[in-house]
Formats: structure tokens, sequence, C-alpha cells
């Protein structure tokens, strides 16, 4: 093994990151603390405070690291054929993760930034990568000059369906459809109506 001594800069954030994300995979966001990430790699909380600003910058950067992933997974998904299917395999591809790394999607909402912050640009960089991929898909069903009316449509289905995988986590929906079912029907509806010519009112 390494000495102290040995690893980089780099290598510390990689290591600690890599500790918090299997921390909160078994714990959740509860078990993940400066004391419990630095004894996992065999150093003090203080180390930490000089990768991180504190522990919400930790927890944002591995929050970072979970979409990421996310990312990844969804962007193998084809999007550039039919809007309706290629946003329920990406809405398949969601569910999925959720139901595989419920812990760290859960901590991507229950950690928010400290009251009266922002969360950093970066971060929402990530957001808006993912939203991209949704309005990919939903390219063809916009005309040009509805670019805003678009990313309306993609926020709209993106809180849908974080709506359907929080009732689904809860337990709330488990007598009456399964997140894959609930998601298929709104992407449906909401497809349909798009088609239909629904009115899109958006303040964005």
């Amino acid at each position: 093994m390494a000495r102290r001594k040995d690893h980089s800069r780099d290598q510390l954030h990689t290591m600690a990151l890599d500790a918090a994300r299997e921390i909160a995979e078994e714990k959740g966001l509860r078990g993940v603390t400066a004391r419990r990430i630095a004894a996992k790699i065999g150093y003090s909380a203080g180390t930490l405070y000089n990768i991180f600003e504190n522990l919400d910058d930790l927890i944002a950067h591995l929050n970072v690291s979970t979409l990421d992933r996310l990312y990844e997974a969804c962007r193998a998904v084809p999007i550039d054929g039919e809007p309706e299917a290629a946003l329920k395999a990406l809405a398949g591809v969601y569910i999925g993760f959720t139901e595989d790394h419920p812990q760290l999607w859960s901590v991507l909402f229950e950690r928010s930034a400290p009251h009266g912050e922002q969360l950093p640009d970066w971060y929402h960089e990530k957001v808006r990568r993912l939203l991209a991929l949704l309005e990919t898909a939903m390219a063809p069903l916009f005309p040009p000059g509805q670019e805003v009316e678009r990313l309306h449509s993609a926020r709209v289905l993106w809180t849908g369906l974080h709506g359907i995988c929080s009732l689904s986590a809860s337990g709330a929906m488990a007598t009456f459809a399964t997140p894959t079912a609930m998601a298929d029907t709104l992407i449906t509806n909401y497809i349909g109506g798009l088609r239909h010519g629904y009115r899109i009112t958006t303040d964005v």
C-alpha cells in the first residue's frame, strides 16, 4: 500500500470520493461524514479539508460523479429516432439507475446547498447535460424558434420522472403501478398533447 506522502492531491480527491460513494451506497446520506471518509482512506479528517472546502463541497462533488454515471448510462440510448420511443428508453435507463443505486440517487436530492447559498455552475452544468438528452429526443416535436418551449417540456418530463421515482422509492406506488408503467403513461400523454397542438405556457 502506498504511503501517505505517495498520494497526490488528485489521487486523494479520487480516493475520498470513492470512499464517500461506498459509504453512501451502504448507509445513505447520514452515513457520509468526514470522519468516516477519512478513516476509510487512512487519513485525518483535516486532510479532506485541504482538498474540499467543507463536507457540503465534498457531497456536491459526489453528486456530480453520480450525475456523470447517470449521464453515461443515458447517453448510450439512441435518441435520434421516434421521440416517444426515445424518451421511454431514456426513462427506463433512469429508473433502472435509481433502482440499482437508490442511496446515491437519494443523496442527489436530500443534500441541497446550505441555506442562502447556491450550488456552483459546474454542478448545474451536469444537470443541463442530462436535460439536453431529453431535449434532443424531443427535438422533432418542436420547430425552429421553439427552443424555450422545448427546454420547458424537457424540464416538465424530468420533474415528472423524478416524482415517479421518489414515490416508488418511498413505497407509495407499490399498490397501483410500476415506475416504468407510470413513466410510459406520462410520456405517452405528454407527447400526445404536443402532437395535437397543446399550447405550452412557460416563463423560462
